[in-house]
Order: structure tokens, then sequence, then C-alpha cells
């Protein structure tokens, strides 16, 4: 069979050159993914942005957010790569002393793990998992806020598919609980875009929170307010302060709203996807008797 036939029928590929980890010095192959072939079939877009894709009659289930990680198949750190050099010593340390925890902790999610092995579902899973977990060991230089909020969000589509897959399971509870922390961090970096304490436009390349459009700072308002709707009875359990969280909230998305009619640049989707999200936000206030 020659090359290209084989190529044909795989979805990824390993890097020729070795990637060295920063912090155990373990070399391995980096996965990669085909482009083209037919491998994505792209399907809707759904409310949270995230770009749903069908199952390939050829290739099976394909996702292209599996490769987007990179990790260390040794001490399991993981980043964005831009990010994978970037670590000054402490951080370096940091990390590296973290790295028994940080196996013990998913392996209690998702069980033993074998990232010499081709990705597949549980293996994107932990990426992101893992890659929430060494950012939060990063310092404020590589704007570790808004990738957390994209590791987050991510992490929670994976095991939305893993409860699909697996419904006795509990991935629903971990699923909700990412969201719920995605809602969180996606907040904080509304704050970051305003007080600088984080470089954000660092970040900015790298926000999806899809890999097939990239919304940017436009996507962190919009997810700010759709996570926050979704998930109000856990971030506010008094009514009160649901009226306080759900205003602050629509008035970020006010502006965006606002800023999407006034210019013909803003993508039609999220510009149509944030005007019914305002409309909900008004519904909801009126019937709790705060601002409209």
């Amino acid at each position: 069979m020659s090359q290209a036939a084989a190529q044909s029928k795989k979805v990824s590929f390993r890097a020729k050159e070795s990637t060295a980890c920063p912090i155990c010095d373990e070399n391995h192959q980096k996965e990669q993914m085909f482009q083209g072939g037919g491998r994505l079939i792209a399907g809707k877009l759904a409310q949270d942005l995230r770009r749903l894709y069908e199952k390939n009659r050829k290739f099976g289930r394909v996702s292209p957010l599996d490769y987007v990680m990179s990790v260390c198949p040794r001490c399991l750190y993981s980043s964005f790569p831009k990010d994978w050099n970037s670590l000054n010593p402490a951080d370096n340390e940091a990390i590296r002393m973290a790295t028994d925890s940080r196996r013990s902790y998913i392996e209690k999610i998702l069980g033993p793990l074998d990232f010499t092995g081709d990705r597949q579902i549980a293996l994107g899973a932990a990426s992101y998992l893992l890659g929430m977990d060494c950012y939060q060991l990063r310092g404020a230089s590589v704007a570790p806020t808004p990738k957390k909020a994209v590791c987050a969000i991510r992490a929670a589509w994976y095991f939305s598919d893993l409860h699909d897959e697996f419904p006795h399971i509990g991935y629903d509870k971990i699923r909700d609980l990412l969201y719920q922390k995605a809602a969180v961090i996606y907040g904080y970096t509304l704050e970051l875009m305003q007080n600088g304490n984080e470089p954000v436009d660092q970040a900015a390349g790298m926000l999806g929170p899809d890999t097939d459009n990239n919304w940017g700072f436009d996507g962190v308002i919009y997810l700010n307010a759709f996570l926050t709707k979704k998930f109000k009875d856990q971030m506010a359990p008094k009514p009160e302060d649901q009226v306080l969280l759900l205003s602050r909230a629509k008035r970020t998305l006010a502006r965006l709203y606002g800023s999407g009619k006034a210019s013909k640049g803003k993508p039609g989707p999220i510009v149509e996807m944030t005007r019914e999200l305002y409309d909900e936000y008004n519904a909801i206030l009126e019937a709790m008797g705060g601002e409209k």
C-alpha cells in the first residue's frame, strides 16, 4: 500500500521531530491530525459555541480538539503549544512537584491513561483537565485565566460526550461542575480585560472556544452571560443575589449586542445568538422582579 493510501485511512500522524518536556525532559512525538480527506463533517453550532461534528462512516469519531493540547506522557504536564516552553523557574518547579498529585487526580476521574497511545475521547478529556491543573500553577505573564476558561468549557464538552456513551457512571456531574467552573473563570476573564492584571491579549488567538472559529473576546462576553444564566442557581442560591449576578452579566452582554447591531463586521451567528440571549435575560429578570 502506498504512503498516500495509508494516510487516507488514518486520522492522525506523529510529528517527525521529538518534543522534549521542559518539566521532566521526556522526549515524545506529538500526535497531529491530518487535514482534509473528508475526515470532518461539520454539524451545527451549539448555544455554547461548540461546533458539533457528525460521526464519520469511514473514520468514526473525529474531533480536532483531541490534538490541541501538548501533554507529556511521563509527567502529564499539559499546555497549549505556544506556552510549552515558556516556563519560569518557579512555574517549572511547582508543576514538577505536583506530578504525583496530577496523576492521582486524573486517574481517579478517568482511570489509568497512556498518552503514548492515539488520542481518543478519554485522552482528549484528560488533556484539558490537566491543562486546567497546570495553568493553575503558572504565573500571570502567560495569561493563565482565559486559558483555564477555555480548558474548562472544552473539558465540559468531553464529559457531556462521555455521559452520552456511559450514562450510568456520573460523568454528567463532572460536566456540570466544569461548566460552572468555566462560568466563574469567564467572569474573572472579563475582569482581567478591564483591569489588565494579566496580558489577556496574549491569549486572543486561542479563545475559541472551539477550533473552527475564534470568537475572541466577543465569545468571552457571550459565554459569561450564557453560562451565568444556565447555572445561576448554583452560582447564587439566593434570588436577590441571582438578580445582581444576572444584571451584571446582562449589562456586559448589552454592550456586545449594541456593538453587533452597529457593526457590519461582526460575524452573523454570534450577533443573532446574542440577541436571543439578551431577550432571554430580559424575560428572566422581569419575572424575578429585577431590571429589564
